[in-house]
């Protein structure tokens, strides 16, 4: 019977083993061997073959699972797809091991519907689904088994081949996904054991982050993370060399620009202390400020020529100190060696004192 199979040059099959209710229940025999019917199954090869060399690879694929493999009754677990029936298990084994005569299934646990029926004998033989090379009839995987009566199996190959197939293209697909999962957690620097959920929601936190920070970018039509990531670096490019040379043109040498801070602040101080000059000077002769304030003018003026300014114009001139009382001559009554200075005559004025009578007694103050 030719029938199409996965692989070109591996078979599908199923044969049958007499069973007993233990843990411990033979798969395959040692040794090349054949259907139990003289059917001329495998028609493809020169008959299944099982060694210890093979068994030692499928026990090592076996150990791999990270679940239990199912015994189930008449390979409904297979057919279900097709009939609609459900697929009770009749048992369920996980270690494998070789011996001389043959390959077994040693952690058996059967159910006890299982375990009834083979002891009152509604079952007798148990069934393995496996694939085997077509050229040599070595087998090469142990797919699962089940309870039958059928010892010979005949057209089970087929269903096998066609549950192999979706079971192997579920591997790849849940394969392609772990690698996508792997990619992910590396992309966003998680640890290697974060599930489906928290990758998703760090995903989501980066798509947000990319919407809030590059707008236009994000809603644009052909909008590509591998074009942003390619832009953003080009524009770190593009900045480090232009802090790495700057632009004469639009950039000072901080020293260079202390140096001219400096010069300018000393022109300014140059130039605030000349006009400083200037309005003191005036305010002098203008008799708005006394001698005695000239200090403290000019130390305004340093501080805000603004304020010195806004003082001067509200400032009342005294008349006696715009020039001298008697036009340079001495005052009336006045000896020739006494002469009061203009600062003594404006307090003579404020005072309404004659600046004579002042006169005499500054005068008489010397003497004593």
């Amino acid at each position: 019977m030719n029938r199409k199979t996965p692989h070109k040059n591996i078979g599908i099959a199923a044969c049958a083993i007499s069973v007993t209710p233990t843990g411990e229940v033979q798969l395959f025999p040692a040794g090349q061997f054949r259907a139990r019917v003289t059917d001329g199954r495998p028609k493809d090869a020169p008959g299944w073959l099982m060694n210890k060399e093979l068994a030692t690879a499928i026990i090592a694929e076996f150990d791999s699972r990270k679940i239990k493999t199912v015994i189930d009754f008449e390979h409904q677990t297979m057919l279900a797809s097709q009939n609609g029936q459900p697929a009770p298990a009749a048992g369920w084994f996980s270690k494998l091991e070789w011996r001389d005569n043959g390959l077994y299934a040693i952690d058996v646990e059967w159910t006890e519907r299982a375990t009834s029926m083979i002891e009152s004998g509604e079952y007798k033989y148990i069934s393995p689904v496996f694939t085997y090379d077509k050229k040599s009839g070595a087998i090469k995987s142990l797919f699962n088994a089940a309870l039958t009566n059928n010892h010979a199996l005949d057209g089970m190959d087929a269903v096998a081949a066609s549950q192999l197939l979706i079971t192997q293209q579920t591997n790849l697909e849940a394969l392609k996904m772990e690698g996508l999962m792997e990619q992910l957690r590396w992309l966003l620097n998680l640890p290697v054991t974060a599930t489906a959920d928290e990758i998703t929601a760090e995903l989501q936190k980066a798509i947000d982050q990319i919407k809030s920070s590059s707008a236009n970018a994000a809603a644009t039509a052909g909008f590509s993370i591998v074009s942003l990531i390619e832009s953003q670096a080009n524009q770190i490019v593009a900045l480090t060399a232009a802090a790495a040379n700057p632009d004469p043109a639009k950039f000072v040498a901080v020293g260079t620009m202390k140096e001219l801070q400096t010069e300018v602040a000393a022109l300014r101080a140059q130039i605030n202390g000349s006009e400083v000059d200037q309005i003191v000077t005036a305010a002098l002769s203008a008799g708005k400020i006394l001698p005695a304030q000239e200090a403290w003018a000019r130390n305004l003026g340093k501080q805000s020529i603004a304020s010195l300014k806004e003082y001067l114009e509200t400032a009342q001139p005294i008349a006696a100190l715009a020039g001298t009382q008697t036009d340079g001559k001495p005052p009336k009554g006045l000896s020739d060696g006494v002469q009061l200075d203009d600062n003594q005559l404006a307090v003579c004025k404020a005072m309404g004192t004659d600046p004579a009578d002042f006169a005499k007694t500054l005068q008489s103050m010397q003497q004593a």
